[in-house]
């Protein structure tokens, strides 16, 4: 894992913080202080990319729709593919959430 090279003592107590957040609303709160609406912005539109590739979306309607770039799009298709299963874990937990 690439993140593995982060893995320490300031990145657990990150996900730590992040794991004790109980609402979409202290969700807002803690990530408008921790990071720039820049990346913010930019982590939404990965998870909604990656949600579009896995419900079989082309790369045209993906782009037009979450104005990501198509390098973006492949960056994320390859993560689905040979990453983590981090996208996989989240998109299939929103899948169910929906479901109930």
């Amino acid at each position: 894992m690439q993140i593995d090279k982060l893995r320490g003592k300031q990145l657990d107590q990150l996900f730590d913080a992040v794991l004790t957040l109980k609402n979409r609303e202290e969700c807002y709160r803690f990530f408008d202080d921790i990071a720039t609406m820049n990346e913010i912005q930019s982590l939404a539109q990965r998870l909604h990319v990656a949600k579009m590739l896995d419900e079989g979306q082309t790369y045209t309607t993906i782009a037009k729709e979450s104005s990501a770039s198509t390098t973006t799009i492949s960056r994320v298709k390859r993560c689905l593919a040979y990453g983590n299963d981090g996208y996989r874990i989240v998109l299939d937990r929103l899948k169910e959430e929906e479901q109930e």
